[in-house]
Parts: C-alpha cells; structure tokens; sequence
C-alpha cells in the first residue's frame, strides 16, 4: 500500500510564504504523476498542480503564478512552494499521485491521497 504524508502546513499572513512537503511513492512508482489538492470547509476538493516525472507541471487557476510545485526525485520527496497566500488559500492541503502513469497527468487520475495538512491564511 504507497502511503502518501504530507508535512510543512500551519498558519500565515496573508501574503507570507509556505512550504509543504510530501513523501514521494517507493520505486516502482518513484516517478508517477503527482501533485496537490486541497479542500476548504463546505467546498469540493480542487486540484492545485501536478508534476510529472519529466518536471511538466500544471497548475489550477487560484494560483497561478503564485505556488511552485516541485520533486526531487533522488530523495523521493515533492514539494509545493506557496507564495503570497491569500484568505482563499485556507484549506486542507492533500498531496496525491497517480500511479498508473508518469507523463501527462490529469487530474482525475489521481487516486491515492495522503491525509492532508492544514493551512491556514489569517490577515
């Protein structure tokens, strides 16, 4: 069973920084398509971006040109570098991958999930 966890969550300002981190899968699945999610209270959980094992990434509209996704694949490790944070970014943060494919991920494709990290943005 690929167990996914993420780290890294907490409060901040709004326009502040955050870095989240997530355990990639073990090999075989080391270079699966993966990415973030994230849910707010009363809302459908949204895709955030993804990675593929070929560093394409992409990335849902809210925040564009703000966050940075990132793997490092020695290490097995993915991350989303978080920037100028706003109210509407309060939300659990999941991280998830796809495990059936390593290039050009779609979001619906993603099925496994960790257990998530809050964020949270104050003013």
């Amino acid at each position: 069973q690929v167990r996914l966890v993420e780290s890294g969550g907490g409060s901040v300002q709004a326009g502040g920084s955050l870095v989240l981190s997530c355990t990639a899968p073990p090999p075989p699945w080391h270079l699966a398509c993966m990415g973030w999610f994230r849910q707010a209270p009363g809302k459908e959980r949204e895709p955030v971006a993804a990675i593929d094992s070929e560093a394409a990434r992409s990335y849902g509209d809210p925040v564009k040109g703000r966050f940075i996704i990132s793997r490092d694949k020695e290490n097995k490790m993915l991350y989303l570098q978080m920037n100028n944070l706003n109210i509407g970014d309060t939300a659990t943060y999941y991280c998830a991958a796809d495990l059936r494919h390593d290039y050009t991920c779609i979001w619906r494709d993603f099925d496994h999930f960790g257990q998530g990290t809050q964020v949270t943005v104050t003013t």
